[in-house]
């Protein structure tokens, strides 16, 4: 059974012959390859070249194209600052009034030189070079993080409150550009599309239902009908928004080390949908030993048995993570 063929089987409730080792890489990735985080952020023949040295540096099973929540907002004219060892982002707010948003167009996913068009073509790279055997994602940032990157972490939450109805004018906009965005990715080659909401998470169940659900809804429902699926992944603390979170659809859920293991377990097991998680990408991994990590790893393994369960860390793991360290996580379910 290859990585491909085990994580499918781990989503669909199949048998398999271990669990899915599945971790988030970006910076770490760019760390192995040598090469600026710009770079990768950048370029997408940089960042497949990346993802494909991690596959083979280390025992994975899956990889992604995730790399900054910017690619959107770059396509609709927003001004990118990309230094040299941090993530992109916007030089000012691309919708600063409510009169921003009517400008707003719907760009090509696949215009030439255009950001979205280089994660297009990156997944379309790894799809080609290990699609066989490993799971590749591709990337979108949902309708609400796109709407947060667009406007402003501060400044949207301010718009939910005191002009809604911008807010979901807002939201119209991008849920278009999003679902363009993924089904590019899919006809690139991808089985699978990585969807975050990282700011969903700081919002009330009742404001995530009205401004971020029915549009995430949405991009899953697209994806579906083109045939791919697709994992949700929220950072942060999702408790309160589970119940709502598993009525989106969504094939696999990102469970953050905030989030306590047994309930997402319980919930996600409810429901028949696959999980992963959740270690602490500092405290259970950067600031471990690698017997630690390992111990740590394995036991989270033990306590999913029966659950269709993969073996991530809760969000990204970091650059400067000991490489023996990462190698006892990655191993543990050889």
């Amino acid at each position: 059974m290859n990585g491909k063929e085990r994580c499918l089987a781990a989503i669909r409730g199949e048998s398999r012959d271990r669990t899915p080792v599945f971790p988030l890489l970006m910076s770490y990735a760019a760390r192995r390859l040598g090469v600026s985080y710009r770079s990768f952020a950048g370029e997408g023949r940089v960042l497949a070249e990346a993802q494909l040295k991690a596959a083979e540096d280390f025992p994975l099973d899956a990889i992604t194209v995730c790399s900054d929540a910017f690619r959107v907002t770059a396509d609709l004219g927003g001004e990118l600052v990309f230094p040299e060892e941090t993530p992109p982002h916007l030089v000012r707010p691309l919708v600063a009034a409510g009169s921003d948003i009517a400008r707003l167009g719907r760009p090509d996913p696949v215009a030439p030189l255009s950001r979205m068009a280089d994660r297009v073509a990156a997944a379309g790279e790894l799809a080609r070079a290990v699609g066989g055997r490993l799971l590749v994602l591709g990337w979108v940032d949902l309708p609400f993080a796109e709407a947060c990157s667009a406007c402003g972490l501060s400044e949207l939450m301010l718009l939910l409150c005191d002009d809604p109805g911008a807010a979901h004018a807002l939201l119209e906009k991008l849920t278009p550009v999003v679902i363009d965005f993924a089904l590019a990715q899919l006809a690139a080659g991808v089985p699978m599309i990585g969807a975050g909401d990282a700011a969903a998470s700081l919002v009330s169940a009742a404001l995530y239902r009205e401004f971020a659900l029915p549009y995430e809804r949405r991009v899953v429902d697209a994806v579906h009908a083109a045939g791919g699926l697709v994992k949700l992944h929220i950072c942060g603390s999702t408790l309160h928004l589970i119940p709502d979170m598993v009525s989106t659809g969504a094939d696999l859920f990102n469970v953050d080390h905030l989030v306590d293991f047994g309930l997402a377990q319980r919930a996600y097991g409810a429901a028949g949908l696959a999980f992963k998680g959740n270690l602490d990408p500092v405290a259970d991994i950067l600031q471990s030993s690698a017997e630690d990590c390992a111990a740590k790893a394995r036991a989270l393994i033990e306590r999913a048995k029966g659950s269709r369960y993969l073996l991530s860390a809760g969000c990204e793991i970091p650059p400067a993570v000991d490489e023996q360290v990462f190698r006892a996580f990655c191993e543990v379910a050889l």
